[in-house]
């Protein structure tokens, strides 16, 4: 078998079922499976999926929320695939992302692992798409705002580089080198195994890449980013990944970087506290109302016309050929009947900065950043 495709799930059944469509659509033609791992979600994700896709895809239903790590290592146990892709459920790739990295990867047998151009919410180009390895001099640069290098802002967006650090939202990598260096690092419940297994990578003597390949990444529709508990776990990641790396380092540089590493956690929760006071006490002011832009075919637009007048929505319908003009608040709604998922992130770059949006006639499913509409 080519491909083992491996998504961990956690309370996100519309968003797993889309990112399974849109990799069905990107692997046609390749022997590939389609694994996913959920989490414990006991939300009914296991049900719907099932009833969704039947057998065309192995559901491995965990009694326990695993993490990411743990989950994902359970899965590449279980993988047939030569190669295996680690992909986020709140992502959709276009429609030649997976076979255009597949080509690149066949064709430099020293790369251990490519990561692709992953796009923001919004249509804006990803940074973490290309990262440094967080030395301790890049951490504490990067904790100082000073991030270019860590980002790696020199690399050009439309052809391959050499990179170090792949982000797990896609990371496809080459089986081979994973028996010789190990699976992801189950220290890590969630954030930071991405750099641990990058690093591994490269110190195994094999290389790291970035392929100018397409996806929309939603980023963190799985977790709740203003959350203590996302501040806990997202430091405490980053102090893993320290200590196991830099740990042997003398006390006078790994003291400023934990000093660093505890100030910014502190600094979060405090502007968390912050903001829940100012909220709580009315004085943060509400968002404004999202416009949504419906493009797409007769059915789409009769269907999601009903949809919006059930919800209340500010709409505006446009035929595909019609331009959106760019406005605040804004989610243009693509038909996934019309377009193919490189379709949407191709028109969401000419629409202007606008939040991507999707809608079947299938499904009946308004899939959203910010929310899920039926």
């Amino acid at each position: 078998m080519k491909l083992s495709v491996i998504i961990v799930s956690y309370k996100v059944p519309y968003y797993v079922e889309q990112c399974i469509r849109s990799v069905r659509q990107a692997t046609e033609g390749i022997d590939c499976e389609i694994i996913v791992v959920d989490n414990h979600s006991q939300d009914g994700t296991v049900d719907y999926l099932t009833q969704t896709f039947g057998t065309s895809i192995t559901l491995i239903d965990s009694n326990h929320n695993l993490g990411f790590a743990r989950a994902n290592n359970m899965a590449i146990r279980q993988a047939k695939g030569e190669y295996v892709l680690l992909l986020n459920p709140d992502t959709f790739v276009a429609t030649d992302a997976i076979r255009q990295v597949l080509t690149f990867m066949d064709e430099h047998p020293q790369a251990g692992g490519a990561g692709v151009r992953m796009h923001n919410a919004d249509g804006t180009l990803a940074r973490e798409s290309r990262r440094g390895l967080p030395t301790p001099y890049v951490s504490l640069l990067k904790m100082l705002g000073q991030s270019s290098r860590y980002y790696m802002s020199h690399l050009p967006w439309d052809v391959p580089s050499r990179i170090d650090v792949m982000s797990g939202a896609f990371c496809l990598l080459r089986r081979s080198v994973l028996e010789q260096i190990g699976l992801l690092d189950e220290d890590f419940f969630m954030y930071g195994e991405d750099i641990d297994l990058s690093y591994r990578i490269l110190k195994g003597g094999f290389e790291n890449w970035y392929v100018p390949a397409d996806i929309v990444h939603y980023k963190g529709e799985s977790t709740q980013k203003s959350s203590f508990r996302y501040v806990h776990v997202f430091y405490q990641a980053m102090l893993i990944f320290f200590r196991k790396h830099y740990g042997h380092l003398s006390f006078f540089i790994t003291l400023p970087i934990k000093a660093a590493i505890y100030l910014r956690a502190l600094l979060a929760l405090v502007q968390m506290w912050y903001y829940r006071i100012r909220r709580d006490m009315g004085f943060v002011s509400r968002p404004v109302a999202m416009n949504y832009v419906f493009v797409g075919g007769e059915k789409m637009l009769s269907e999601c016309r009903l949809l919006s007048r059930r919800k209340g929505l500010s709409a505006t319908f446009l035929s595909t050929d019609e331009r959106v003009e760019p406005r605040r608040s804004q989610c243009v709604v693509y038909d996934l009947d019309t377009f193919s998922y490189a379709d949407v992130i191709s028109r969401a770059a000419q629409d202007g900065r606008s939040y991507i949006g999707t809608y079947s006639t299938d499904t009946h499913i308004l899939i959203t950043p910010q929310e899920i509409i039926q």
